[in-house]
């Protein structure tokens, strides 16, 4: 995400003071709760939906994502690509390709 953008969201916040109400069981609830509403835009299709509440709905999700990223003091490069190495290696791309397996249902590799 760009700097201007996380100094957007965090401004928003500080503005109006909800720092105190950013906890990181509240904001794990409340990404909790913005992706249930970011799944419902795709209840009875999967074809059907409307784009702009997709993206007003994915946004929520980020927006908190990133609050929660502060409120750890965690930095979201680090931290991706920290479970990117950890899923590269229970994911080969040799086992995993077009598959859609969990890493422990992989089969093995055919000599």
């Amino acid at each position: 995400m760009r700097k201007e953008t996380v100094e957007r969201i965090r401004k928003f916040t500080e503005d109006r003071e909800w720092e105190q109400f950013h906890t990181p069981g509240s904001l794990a609830k409340s990404i909790s709760i913005e992706a249930a509403e970011l799944l419902e835009c795709f209840q009875w299709s999967e074809t059907e939906y409307d784009l702009e509440h997709v993206k007003e709905e994915l946004a929520d999700v980020i927006v908190y994502c990133q609050d929660l990223l502060d409120a750890l003091e965690l930095d979201v490069d680090e931290i991706v690509n920290a479970k990117m190495t950890k899923n590269e290696e229970k994911y080969p791309v040799e086992k995993a390709r077009g598959s859609a397996a969990k890493y422990d249902q992989l089969q093995s590799l055919k000599s």
